[in-house]
């Protein structure tokens, strides 16, 4: 006789009840596709992506494009300093990435249309504009559909937890959704959630539990068909695995690193967020997104600019050096982007408002050239002037450097082919 509960259920309540180990947030709804794809190609550098996002609108002029010899209006209240490249200036307040210029590319053209904030995000989180009809995966999630995990790692990380509903899973499956860690890794008290074992509970009893769920497993594989039911039990075998799996466990833990080299990243949000992205990566996580500060500075843009760089500035710096002292940058993108850039003209409350007609985006790593300025904006900062760069292109080029097709087709609803980004092209002159 069939039980009345669900084997889901049954699963649910196993783990709960026996393990005390909750998976709500590692598996988000993970009733979903079973034929989980095997993606690995031998055309992408890149093995990993960080993806760190400035939410607000982080503007260019005060960033990585001063105007030193513009109107007072225009320029800004704020100085530039000389960079490792010659006649490459950046804000005086990004002193350590100036010396490692040499290391990255800052694209000065990127530019598009949206100026709300919801729509540019999407932009940039999607390589797509928003659309009424459909809702874009993001490229974490799409690049999680693509590939299998490596050393029991999800495949895609938000630190400290995804920063908007676009940086989801859009028309794919929840099976791709991010891995939210559940606290910022800066807090003393830093833990993320579902990744140990309560108290009480040691491997032994854990594994006990796990082989009792097996026979349950067993029991409803016999008396139920559904195409989802692989599905179920690929995601709770990927959950057991992070849980079992010391290197895993490991990768999470910033008291691994040397106490050196935690200082010289700052102990700080910028610091801890961008050493877990590293770690993450180095251990097998493919994308990376960390979000860092409030860029929405309609305001007293000098005061903005002066607490939100300084810790960013340092922990990217060192990031870059880190990644590149190991041998990793080579095969690590590291991306810095917002969703749009700032007014050419200094507003009446020393802020700059919306514009998304140009903005400055950082690549580094990857297979992306070193010490490259790529494009430029005109005299006041106001549009492109040299070299334009779409969202479609930028998002392209990522894709690229991983492996990824851009213009492969993935299935929405419907049954409807949908291209991972249409009309972009691979843009070569940023490559090494």
């Amino acid at each position: 006789m069939k039980t009345s509960l669900s084997r889901r259920q049954i699963l649910s309540r196993g783990l709960a009840a026996s393990a005390g180990v909750s998976f709500s947030a590692l598996l988000p709804d993970r009733r979903a596709q079973a034929d989980i794809k095997n993606y690995e190609s031998t055309d992408g550098t890149a093995k990993g992506v960080i993806f760190i996002f400035m939410p607000g609108g982080m503007c260019h002029q005060e960033t990585f494009d001063p105007k030193p010899f513009a109107p007072l209006e225009y320029r800004g209240p704020m100085g530039s300093v000389q960079t490792s490249l010659s006649g490459v200036r950046i804000n005086e307040t990004w002193k350590q990435t100036a010396q490692i210029m040499d290391k990255i590319a800052v694209c000065r053209s990127m530019t598009h249309g949206e100026a709300a904030h919801e729509r540019g995000t999407h932009n940039m989180f999607c390589g797509y504009r928003p659309s009424p009809i459909l809702n874009f995966p993001s490229m974490g999630s799409v690049i999680a559909h693509e590939y299998e995990p490596r050393n029991n790692l999800p495949q895609y990380v938000c630190i400290p937890n995804q920063p908007n509903t676009f940086a989801g899973t859009g028309y794919l499956s929840k099976a791709y959704a991010p891995f939210n860690l559940g606290s910022d890794p800066a807090s003393n008290s830093f833990k993320v959630r579902d990744l140990t074992l309560p108290s009480g509970v040691d491997d032994a009893r854990f594994n006990r539990r796990r082989k009792v769920l097996g026979l349950v497993n067993e029991q409803f594989v016999a008396n139920e068909s559904s195409d989802s039911l692989d599905a179920v039990d690929t995601f709770y075998e990927r959950a057991y695995g992070m849980i079992s799996a010391p290197a895993a466990r490991d990768a999470f833990d910033l008291n691994k690193e040397d106490a050196k080299l935690r200082d010289e990243y700052g102990r700080n949000a910028a610091g801890a967020r961008l050493l877990l992205a590293r770690r993450l990566v180095e251990a097998g996580s493919r994308f990376v997104t960390v979000t860092y500060g409030s860029w929405d500075m309609h305001t007293n843009i000098a005061n903005g600019i002066n607490a939100q760089v300084p810790a960013f500035d340092q922990a990217f710096a060192r990031l870059i050096r880190d990644l590149d002292d190991r041998g990793m940058l080579d095969s690590t993108m590291v991306c810095i982007a917002s969703e749009f850039g700032r007014s050419p003209k200094i507003n009446a409350s020393a802020g700059r408002d919306h514009w998304p007609k140009v903005s400055s985006v950082v690549l580094a790593g990857g297979g992306i050239k070193r010490g490259l300025v790529h494009g430029s904006s005109d005299s006041t900062a106001s549009e492109p002037n040299e070299n334009p760069l779409s969202v479609e292109d930028w998002a392209t080029t990522i894709y690229d450097r991983i492996g990824i097709v851009a213009d492969k087709e993935l299935m929405a609803p419907g049954d409807r082919p949908v291209e991972i980004v249409n009309g972009g092209k691979v843009r070569k002159e940023l490559l090494a």
